[in-house]
């Protein structure tokens, strides 16, 4: 259980009781990645009940659909979107965009791009529907972002070859782990499903059109992966996901 806390307290701000950051808790703290979305996908759909059982409008549904995750994650994968977002506006060379992804300054495309990201994904939360099940689909939403983010920690070149996401990967059995995080993600996409069909393809729809960009453009970008790059990939994949499922609401409306 060690491995557990290590990721509650690493990926959350959620309450967990100190442990020691050893190298066997590290080599399986990812691999629990997902079990903190699931909290945060708890919560959303607490908000969500609680909105419709209050009459919540919709731009007020939104703000607490959008803030759960923020508050739940400290901001630490919408942090690492904004470095990317830096280091990607730089145009610089691929050393000279690792560099700026260290850099604890924030520049004026990371707040622009933060600024854009929230102002979508706050109107994108006004257009979906969450009654019913595509409440639950959506709740499920961050463990499938964290399933893939873990999955793609396992399995992308980090590069760097140093730094905190480092730190959890270099220890880790990498089959073991993508076998886990790859275990997580198809049963986590096959509930989705279940579910809802109609939104649950929407969500994967935009969950998988995340996954090809981030991988090809990390590896021309970046050479492979940071823990920045992971925080931008989850930020975006899960901001895709509820795109998708508005999505495909709409168009199962006209048809």
């Amino acid at each position: 259980m060690k491995s557990f806390w290590v990721a509650v307290s690493m990926y959350s701000k959620l309450p967990s009781p100190q442990v020691e950051w050893d190298k066997p808790a590290l080599s399986w703290a990812l691999c629990w990645f997902p079990a903190v979305g699931a909290a945060v996908g708890g919560l959303l759909w607490v908000w969500f009940r609680l909105s419709a059982l209050l009459g919540v409008g919709k731009p007020c549904f939104a703000a607490g659909a959008l803030l759960v995750p923020i508050a739940v994650s400290g901001a630490i994968h919408l942090d690492g979107f904004c470095d990317t977002c830096d280091a990607l506006s730089s145009h610089q060379s691929r050393e000279r965009k690792l560099e700026i992804l260290k850099d604890s300054h924030t520049g004026a495309f990371a707040i622009i791009c933060c600024c854009l990201y929230l102002l979508v994904f706050f109107a994108v939360w006004t257009e979906v529907d969450c009654a019913g099940r595509t409440g639950l689909v959506l709740a499920l939403g961050p463990v499938l972002s964290r399933s893939l983010s873990g999955f793609f920690a396992a399995t992308l070149p980090n590069a760097r070859g140093s730094g905190l996401l480092a730190s959890f990967t270099q220890p880790m059995d990498a089959w073991k782990a993508r076998l886990i995080l790859g275990l997580w993600a198809v049963l986590c996409s096959g509930g989705m499903l279940w579910l809802e069909p109609v939104s649950g393809l929407g969500a994967l729809a935009g969950a998988g059109a995340v996954c090809v960009y981030y991988v090809t453009m990390s590896r021309r970008q970046f050479g492979g992966i940071t823990g920045d790059l992971a925080g931008f990939f989850l930020q975006l994949c899960e901001l895709a996901m509820v795109l998708g499922a508005a999505l495909a609401q709409k168009v199962g409306v006209l048809l």
